[in-house]
C-alpha cells in the first residue's frame, strides 16, 4: 500500500514538474521597468514621438523592458529633467540644454542664431555635432539621441516689422534666444515653454522667441497676433534624450543594442516631425487671423548684423574658458551648410 502511494506521489510530482517547466519555457524573461520624464505636454507631437519610441523599445525587447512615460513635466520639471536623470529620479529624460545655461558650454553652440532653415537640418546638426565634439559635459549620462526644433521666430501681441518696433518689448526667451532679444533691442524674460501661454495671456510678456510650431503645440497662437519671419537669424534649441548611467550599465548587451538602434532611427522621426509641426503651427496661427510678417532683404540684413556679436562673443568665451570655441563654431557653420545642401 505504501509503495503504491509513493509511486502515485512521484508520478504527480513529475507531471507537475513537466507542466511548470512548460510554463517557464513560454514565460517572458524578467521584466525591467524604467521611467521616462518628458517636458512636452502629452498632447504635443514631440511627446507622442517619445512615447512611440518607448513602445518600440518595449516591442523589440519582447516585453523585457517596460517604460512608464511621464509627459508634461509630471515627474521632473523641464529645468530639472537632466539632474533628475543623473540622480536617478527618472531613468530617461527629454528636455532642453538651454534650461541649464552654462552647464553645457559645447552643446550650447548648436543654439547660436546662425540661420537654421528647418527642424530637419537642426536635428541632424545637433546629432552630428555631438558625435564630432564628444563633449565631456555629457559624460554623466548615456546620450541616446538629440533633436532640435526648426528656426526660432518672433511671435508678438503687436506687429514687429523692423528693429525699432522691438524697443521696450518684453520677450520670453531661453538660452541664446535671450541674447538675441537683447541684441534686437527688446528685454529678455527667461521662461520655459510651459509657463509662456499664461505669461502672454496676462501681459507679463509681449511676445516669445520660439519655433512657429509652438503656436499650435503649446496653443500660443491663441495669445499672440503676429509672427515676424526672421529666418535669417533663425536659432534652434537642442534637446536631449538621455539615460541614467547606472541604468544603462545594468542593461545586457542585446538590450543596449536595441536602445541604440531605435534611438538612431528616431533621429529622423523627430527631424521630420519638427518640420511637420512647424507647418501645422503656421496654418493654425493664420487660421486664427494672426499675420505673418516677412522681413525685407534690407531689414533681414540689419537683424543679422545685430546678432553677429553674440556668435563672436560666445566663441571667445569658450576659448577663454579652455574650450575649443573656434572649432565648435566652425563645425556648426560647416554642418548647417552641409545638412542644408542634403535637405
Amino acid at each position: 500500500m505504501k509503495k503504491h502511494i509513493v509511486i502515485t506521489v512521484l508520478t504527480i510530482l513529475t507531471f507537475c514538474g513537466l507542466i511548470c517547466s512548460g510554463f517557464a519555457a513560454d514565460a517572458p524573461a524578467q521584466q525591467k521597468k524604467l521611467t521616462y520624464s518628458i517636458f512636452f505636454p502629452a498632447t504635443h507631437g514631440q511627446a507622442g514621438a517619445g512615447i512611440a519610441w518607448a513602445k518600440e523599445i518595449e516591442q523589440r525587447t519582447g516585453g523585457r523592458i517596460k517604460i512608464d512615460v511621464f509627459p508634461g513635466g509630471t515627474l521632473t520639471s523641464a529645468k530639472d529633467c537632466y539632474d533628475g536623470v543623473v540622480k536617478g529620479i527618472s531613468d530617461i529624460g527629454m528636455s532642453c540644454f538651454a534650461y541649464s545655461r552654462g552647464r553645457f558650454p559645447i552643446m550650447e553652440t548648436v543654439d547660436l542664431p546662425l540661420g537654421y532653415p528647418s527642424g530637419a537640418v537642426a536635428t541632424q546638426v545637433a546629432n552630428q555635432f555631438f558625435h564630432v565634439m564628444q563633449p565631456a559635459e555629457l559624460s554623466d549620462v548615456k546620450v541616446l539621441y538629440l533633436h532640435a526644433h526648426g528656426p526660432g521666430l518672433l511671435h508678438t501681441k503687436k506687429p514687429v516689422a523692423k528693429l525699432e518696433d522691438m524697443r521696450g518689448m518684453k520677450i520670453r526667451s531661453t538660452g541664446f534666444s535671450a541674447k538675441v532679444v537683447e541684441a534686437l533691442g527688446g528685454s529678455a524674460v527667461a521662461m520655459p515653454q510651459p509657463d509662456t501661454y499664461e505669461a502672454l495671456q496676462k501681459g507679463v510678456v509681449d511676445g516669445t522667441f520660439t519655433p512657429i510650431e509652438t503656436l499650435k503645440g503649446w496653443k500660443q497662437g491663441e495669445v499672440v497676433k503676429s509672427t515676424t519671419d526672421c529666418m535669417g537669424i533663425g536659432y534652434t534649441t537642442a534637446m536631449f534624450v538621455v539615460m541614467n548611467k547606472n541604468t544603462w550599465n545594468s542593461l545586457p548587451a542585446d538590450i543596449k543594442k536595441i536602445f541604440e538602434d531605435v534611438s538612431s532611427a528616431w533621429i529622423t522621426t523627430h527631424a521630420q516631425l519638427w518640420d511637420k509641426l512647424d507647418a501645422e503651427g503656421r496654418t493654425f496661427s493664420t487660421g486664427l487671423g494672426n499675420q505673418i510678417i516677412q522681413l525685407s532683404a534690407e531689414e533681414n540684413a540689419r537683424w543679422t548684423k545685430a546678432v553677429a556679436p553674440i556668435i563672436e562673443e560666445f566663441r571667445e568665451m569658450l576659448n577663454k574658458n579652455g574650450h575649443p570655441g573656434d572649432r565648435a563654431v566652425s563645425e556648426i557653420k560647416r554642418l548647417i551648410a552641409e545638412c542644408s545642401a542634403k535637405n
